[in-house]
């Protein structure tokens, strides 16, 4: 099983790297392979509701969602990081995930997923909510810690002394690892995947 950690920070190995690498570390520690994936600067835009990939399979602008798919449709679960700007996930994440969910959504449907954020003091959890609105439109299963999955600091070595945002962060990893392998069990037990066997309802309220 193999979960892949989505840093969203321009920053490659800043504060969000941290809380995600303590995550990874629980997981390894837990048998769960895992993958760090950096978005870096290599994000073009917001989606453009073009419609290129229901019909191509991929992004119409080349860049990390793209490099992305691939990794999605092999992993068993998902860690999204993203630092707080202006009380809100960064822009690079909000585009990636914005893009992703329309080009690579099929391939996370079902999948655990849950998100992690660095401040230097205020508006982490309204960034948290933010990133958790896209799992439930997707149908990713949302994983808990003991606390909001957050960490503190204005500088890498500031988060190393967050204890207890740490410990957020490798009990994470341990409920992410037990979830995941609840779902294999499952499998191994024949338990398919939830399908609704009813043809998809959207209801415009202004028509």
């Amino acid at each position: 099983m193999k979960v892949v950690l989505v840093n969203g920070s321009p920053h490659p190995q800043g504060c969000t790297y941290v809380a995600l690498s303590e995550v990874s570390k629980s997981l390894n520690a837990n048998g769960i392979e895992t993958e760090l994936f950096t978005i870096g600067q290599n994000i073009k835009g917001s989606c453009l509701a073009c419609g290129y990939c229901k019909t191509n399979g991929r992004c119409v602008m080349d860049d990390a969602v793209n490099r992305f798919i691939p990794l999605a449709q092999e992993a068993d679960g998902f860690v999204f990081g993203s630092p707080v700007h202006y009380a809100a996930p960064c822009g690079n994440i909000m585009s990636f995930l914005s893009r992703l969910a329309i080009c690579g959504g099929n391939y996370l449907t079902n999948k655990p997923a849950a998100s992690v954020v660095s401040c230097r003091r205020a508006g982490s959890t309204a960034a948290l909510d933010v990133l958790n609105k896209f799992y439930p439109i997707i149908g990713m299963p949302m994983v808990p810690s003991q606390y909001w999955n957050m960490v503190h600091g204005a500088q890498p070595q500031e988060v190393l002394q967050d204890a207890e945002g740490l410990q957020i962060m490798r009990n994470l990893g341990v409920k992410m690892a037990w979830m995941l392998k609840n779902i294999q069990a499952g499998k191994d037990a024949g338990v398919p995947a939830p399908i609704l066997d009813e043809p998809h309802q959207r209801t415009n309220f202004i028509r």
